[in-house]
């Protein structure tokens, strides 16, 4: 599931030499994998609809058949494929067995000592800027903490590439060489303690590289792109920038062994959680995304309430904004019933940081719609007392036991 995400700075060095991470943390405090907007590596045609009560978007391109054949594949069924291949891992809990070939110098897994303070470092930054979060993951079991502590930092420190203070000096050239990084550390050859932490983290989960890899395909398309036509383009930028992340932890937070609940159907949760979280951020910082010359919206359905991008960059809070915003607003809530339907037929302890995720961030939308929908020079945040009022609430979800008939859909 999406975890929540604190904000690093990482400077253009970090991408070639890997050094200077933690003394680049700044302030912040965001959804894990719910990282500043990304683009979409598909363009895709089609419309959002419901099917039988639930989300349905049709999503769709052209490719194909082995026969020569053209046919329409929907971007569902393309983000699917991965679900699908995640899941399989999860079932054969893979392991890696690969003997470690690393830099000299370099804490990496099997020095004890090294790999233990690589993990308190991950521990030190989520401890530091995503407080709420790292409370619940001390339920967790050592092993499943450590791990998910290692992967929120490599999504930090990938987010900060093209959304932190040095994002101008970031080139494609240069996510291609994180990229190649990355594989190094499926490969057993972490480059700095950190890396050191995910390989080591891999190596004893069933995690697969193909949702890191999408994480930087995001950040590549983000570099030029500032517009999305429809929900279709935006729904596939929010898998890649935050979808991805639960496809990467719900092997880490493991699935309860009394669940019903199919294996893909845990995972398409997770999906919607990530994207939930991601529309959530959309909509909370369209005033901050305009000050930078970006739009995050989709441009059909802003020209069918009679907005533009002029209307946006000019911050007017009309009736015509406002019954946009309700419609956003309610998509993203959809998003958000679909991930509860996951979060119970986790493993008992790793709920609680899940639940209160989703609760917390889910409360964001009921402060925008406080804030009579102005989000272009009021941000909206859920306050100290209201988070202390969510957190029980969310350990009182964690211990209800997963469902024992009923099998969640496949396909949101």
């Amino acid at each position: 599931m999406s975890v929540a995400l604190a904000q690093v700075n990482v400077s253009p060095c970090e991408v070639s030499n890997g050094t200077g991470f933690l003394e680049s943390v700044r302030e912040g405090n965001r959804i894990f994998g719910s990282s500043r907007h990304r683009n979409s590596r598909f363009s895709c045609l089609g419309g959002s609809r419901t099917k039988n009560g639930r989300i349905f978007s049709v999503r769709s391109a052209i490719v194909a058949t082995p026969g020569g054949e053209m046919t329409t594949m929907t971007s569902e069924q393309k983000v699917y494929d991965v679900v699908l291949k995640q899941a399989a891992l999860v079932k054969r809990q893979l392991r890696s067995t690969d003997e470690l070939e690393v830099k000299p110098d370099i804490p990496i897994p099997g020095n004890l000592d090294l790999l233990s303070e690589a993990y308190d470092r991950c521990s030190e930054v989520c401890a530091e800027y995503a407080k709420t979060f790292y409370l619940g993951t001390l339920l967790m079991t050592p092993e499943r903490r450590k791990a998910i502590w290692a992967i929120y930092v490599w999504c930090r420190r990938t987010d900060e590439l093209v959304d932190g203070p040095n994002a101008s000096h970031i080139t494609p050239q240069a996510l291609d060489r994180w990229e190649d990084r990355l594989e190094d550390v499926f490969n057993g050859r972490p480059f700095d303690m950190l890396d050191a932490a995910l390989s080591d983290t891999v190596s004893n989960f069933p995690v697969d590289i193909q949702p890191f890899r999408d994480m930087i395909e995001g950040m590549r398309m983000d570099l030029r792109k500032s517009r999305y036509r429809n929900f279709d383009e935006l729904y596939l930028y929010c898998y890649y920038v935050a979808g991805t992340v639960g496809l990467m932890s719900v092997p880490i937070m493991g699935i309860d062994p009394e669940s019903k609940a199919t294996t893909e159907s845990v995972y398409n949760a997770a999906l919607a959680l990530g994207i939930a979280n991601q529309l959530t951020n959309i909509l909370r910082d369209v005033g901050e995304d305009a000050r930078r010359g970006r739009v995050y919206l989709p441009q059909d359905e802003l020209a069918q309430a009679g907005l533009s991008d002029e209307d946006i960059f000019a911050g007017r809070v009309t009736d015509k904004w406002r019954i946009f915003m309700k419609k956003q607003i309610q998509r993203a809530r959809k998003f958000f019933d679909e991930a509860e339907k996951g979060v119970t037929e986790l493993s008992g302890a790793s709920r609680w940081p899940v639940w209160a995720s989703l609760l917390l961030y889910r409360k964001i939308l009921d402060e925008i719609e406080a804030n009579d929908y102005n989000n272009f020079t009021r941000r909206a945040y859920v306050s100290k007392p209201k988070k202390f009022i969510a957190l029980p609430i969310a350990y009182a979800k964690s211990l209800v036991p997963p469902t024992s008939t009923r099998t969640l859909s496949p396909l949101s």
